[in-house]
């Protein structure tokens, strides 16, 4: 059917007042999972941040004879390890004009772009954490970096062939990074690869590391695993809220040695697979968030974002990693 041609339609139609929804819509993604399960330790007092660990002697048979003479043997010194801080910084810039207009989705431009660089940063450091990246301890040319989780792991390290661990240097007091596998031995993801790690973690500390984190392909690979429990866990009164536990995105691997859950990350690298004891991690602050107000050159209001931090290993030997895996 035709339309009368003095119909006013929307396509002739002036001064349509523009529809935008006052809501933006964050899709980049946000969730940390190695740094929400470290934790935080106390706070740095010195860029290089040092500790010690220690062990025990093996097990062995021990018996004396009656009234025997007291015998000694050499303690084992402690060993010194150290960490640099790193300095996560974001700036803001937003010009008078900008503050005073009617925005939609946020009442205030410069807030907005504070509370955005904010998580820039959060994610940022979960980055920073998770990278097979060497210690620097910067000089006026460098910035300092701190060495993240990958570089850490020497004892319980599962790699491909050329590929090499890194680790503590005690001769330059600083991290090196591990060697990766070339192309032509990249690996696909097991279960033998996970339980053998398991099983050297717990040989070497006695512990179980109950968190496993990998990037979305090899999520996939370790879903299909036979130790995968059942996504349903039952806690009991059917009637109650909280009687079923939807896992979602994590799946719970039961092994001979414990539960491990096994979660994404969006910032770890796909091509590693970390098995983490969160008790032997955590983050110390020499300075935590904060929020600078840069002085006034002009129409514009200046802020700066920064937090300065570095990651604690206490005992690399209760962690490990299945490196150089396929990531497609």
């Amino acid at each position: 059917m035709a339309v009368d041609s003095a119909t006013t339609t929307r396509f002739e139609q002036k001064g349509e007042r523009e529809q935008l929804t006052n809501k933006i819509y964050n899709l980049a993604p946000m969730d940390t999972p190695f740094m929400t399960a470290i934790g935080r330790g106390p706070s740095a007092t010195n860029t290089k941040v040092e500790w010690q660990i220690d062990d025990l002697a093996d097990a062995a048979e021990n018996s004396a004879l009656e009234g025997d003479d007291a015998s000694y043997v050499t303690a084992a010194a402690t060993v010194r390890l150290a960490n640099h801080t790193q300095i996560f910084t974001k700036s803001v810039v937003v010009s008078g004009t900008a503050q005073a207009l009617s925005t939609a989705g946020r009442r205030n431009e410069l807030l907005y772009q504070v509370d955005k660089r904010t998580k820039e940063i959060k994610r940022d450091i979960e980055f920073a954490i998770t990278q097979n990246r060497a210690s620097d301890d910067g000089s006026r040319a460098t910035a300092r970096t701190l060495a993240g989780f990958e570089a850490w792991i020497t004892t319980n390290a599962n790699r491909g062939t050329g590929g090499t661990d890194g680790g503590f240097v005690t001769s330059t007091q600083l991290v090196s990074a591990a060697g990766d596998a070339s192309s032509t031995n990249i690996r696909t993801f097991t279960e033998a690869m996970l339980k053998a790690s398991i099983k050297s973690i717990w040989d070497e500390t006695g512990d179980s590391a109950p968190l496993v984190i990998v990037g979305s392909f090899n999520k996939q690979t370790a879903s299909g695993f036979s130790g995968i429990a059942t996504q349903y866990q039952d806690h009991g009164n059917a009637k109650s809220s909280k009687s079923i536990n939807i896992l979602g995105a994590a799946d719970f691997y039961v092994s001979d040695f414990g539960r491990h859950k096994i979660v994404p990350d969006h910032f770890s690298r796909g091509r590693s697979a970390m098995i983490v004891n969160p008790n032997h991690w955590e983050l110390r602050y020499m300075r935590p968030f904060k929020i600078n107000t840069l002085a006034k050159t002009g129409d514009a209001d200046k802020r700066q974002l920064l937090a300065e931090l570095t990651l604690i290993s206490k005992n690399e030997a209760g962690s490990g990693v299945v490196a150089d895996l396929t990531t497609s």
